[in-house]
């Protein structure tokens, strides 16, 4: 597992500040922020890093600094990386939330429309050009594809490719494992080292921790994601001119996620290799149809890697990133 680089060893091109959106001036945004090069020659002018729930901005760190570093002679687009309300540096809360009740106060609609806000006041401020103008790439993990994606769906004409790292599967509560209640229950096709009480505990414990209603730090209230991206495969997307944007879907390494579910939940490898895995591949499949099939690749699997993918692996996002750019170059 890859530590985020200190600063000492970060480009000069990466600059950290703070930022207050128009629309929620009292509570400021830590961003980190590289100016692209002026021999960058590309549609695409900025790529934003889009966090999951429990990362924050520090674990892209180095994957933009290889991305400066690969790029620096041959030129690079600006890049983008923000801590939300609640995460990170930015440890105030959403001033959306004051008042309401806790972790209810705003949605992943809410983030997105905060992104929007954010993307047009640093396009004017360091870029003088809007969101549309700035032929964004997204590269996000977890429920930051599903922001990815909402961006892109309603901001249409603004993204012109998506790197998408182990995504969260928007469409479900993270029951994922068969239930012992049902009446078409067959014990029997449980793994063999797989009891009905060790079944009932894992569900009892992804439930706990994972279900759309648990609150969490950041209080994004997750309890409609299912209702904003009901599919993985649709609805398409719409690029700059009606051209359908790049796309590369990423997945886990389904041998490291069940160790890595093994060692933090205690699930057994076989119900992970059984019932997550292969339910998970399937959505990343799905995925695949939200863009015109020649412009799709994927699912890949980043080997050695669990959900974290870019925190696991800041080598294997560098290149599948460049491999991105390029083909926007084409």
């Amino acid at each position: 597992m890859a530590a985020p680089l200190p600063a000492s060893m970060l480009p000069h091109e990466l600059k950290h500040d703070t930022i207050a959106l128009i629309n929620k001036p009292t509570a400021s945004i830590h961003y980190t922020f590289a100016q692209g090069t002026d021999v960058w020659e590309c549609p695409c002018r900025l790529v934003v890093f889009v966090n999951g729930l429990v990362s924050d901005k520090s674990t892209w760190l180095p994957v933009m600094a290889g991305i400066i570093r690969k790029h620096r002679d041959i030129g690079f687009p600006s890049l983008l990386a923000y801590d939300r309300y609640g995460q990170g540096l930015t440890e105030v809360q959403d001033p959306q939330d004051l008042g309401r009740e806790r972790g209810r106060g705003h949605d992943v609609a809410d983030v997105v429309h905060d992104l929007h806000q954010l993307l047009v006041q640093m396009g004017q401020d360091k870029l003088e050009s809007t969101p549309e103008q700035l032929a964004l790439v997204f590269v996000a993990n977890s429920i930051g594809c599903v922001i990815a994606r909402l961006y892109a769906q309603w901001y249409q004409g603004s993204v012109v490719a998506l790197l998408l790292l182990d995504s969260m599967m928007s469409n479900s509560n993270f029951d994922w494992w068969p239930d012992p209640d049902s009446k078409d229950f067959d014990p029997e096709e449980l793994p063999g080292d797989v009891t009905i009480d060790v079944l009932r505990e894992q569900r009892a414990k992804f439930e706990a921790m994972f279900a759309p209603d648990v609150i969490n730090k950041e209080g994004l209230d997750r309890r409609n994601v299912a209702d904003l991206l009901p599919h993985s495969d649709r609805p398409s997307l719409s690029g700059p001119r009606g051209k359908r944007p790049l796309l590369i879907v990423v997945e886990h390494d389904p041998e490291q996620f069940a160790l890595e579910s093994l060692q933090s939940m205690g699930t057994p490898i076989s119900l992970s290799m059984k019932y997550s895995n292969p339910l998970w591949h399937h959505y990343n499949q799905g995925l695949l149809k939200i863009t015109d099939p020649g412009r799709a690749i994927g699912p890949v699997v980043a080997r050695g890697c669990g959900h974290f993918v870019h925190r696991d692996d800041p080598n294997f996002v560098i290149d599948q990133l460049s491999f991105l750019l390029r083909g926007l170059k084409s």
